[in-house]
């Protein structure tokens, strides 16, 4: 079965096709801004323009903008394909990513840039399995929070102690999920939306 995976959550734009667990053909760019512009280009610079069996797009929580061209882009190939789409976690994925390039696997904790100054924050057991859900934090919880003896996201290595690793999403990586990992295709944004409802009197 081929497996098309679509990440734009972050400043991050990665897509990669499987075959099984096998990678076909991957790419990876860090642009910051401009993922609906670069996304499906990418795609069809893939075998086949990316065509797959099933579908696994990064659902969040990270760039409100990135997060909605990725589902997006995966719903309607989804669609047009007639195949299934499936979610995963933008810090499952970040996670997974420390987890491989760790001797032995063990807990970590991830700390992914948010909105407003104030960080995503989600602590997962060595089996990768999340121990706390995702909240966003300020940047001065981040010491008491992130207490595992690993940490790994984007964020300067000076806020916190221990072992770091320096990552983004990359959907090359989607293989190394725990299983069980998947979430149905909707935006998991991990704070409340910048604009509000206008209260209107009566």
């Amino acid at each position: 079965m081929r497996t098309l995976v679509i990440d734009t959550a972050t400043r991050a734009c990665s897509v990669a096709l499987f075959d099984g667990n096998d990678l076909v053909s991957a790419q990876h760019e860090v642009i910051g801004r401009g993922h609906a512009e670069r996304l499906l280009p990418l795609i069809a610079a893939l075998p086949d323009s990316g065509k797959a069996d099933q579908i696994f797009v990064n659902v969040g929580p990270g760039s409100f903008t990135g997060i909605r061209v990725g589902v997006a882009a995966a719903k309607a190939l989804g669609l047009a394909w007639h195949i299934d789409v499936q979610g995963y976690g933008c810090l499952t994925l970040i996670a997974a990513i420390a987890r491989a390039q760790m001797a032995e696997p063990l807990a970590v904790d991830v700390i992914m840039t948010g909105g407003h100054g104030e960080y995503f924050f989600e602590a997962f057991a060595a089996d990768g399995q999340s121990m706390k859900p995702v909240c966003s934090i300020l940047p001065e919880a981040v010491s008491s929070l992130a207490t595992a003896q690993n940490v790994a996201g984007d964020i300067d290595l000076q806020r916190v102690n221990g072992k770091w690793f320096n990552l983004l999403p990359d959907a090359r990586h989607w293989v190394h999920l725990p299983m069980g990992s998947g979430l149905p295709p909707v935006p998991i944004y991990g704070r409340a939306p910048d604009a509000k409802p206008l209260a209107i009197g009566i």
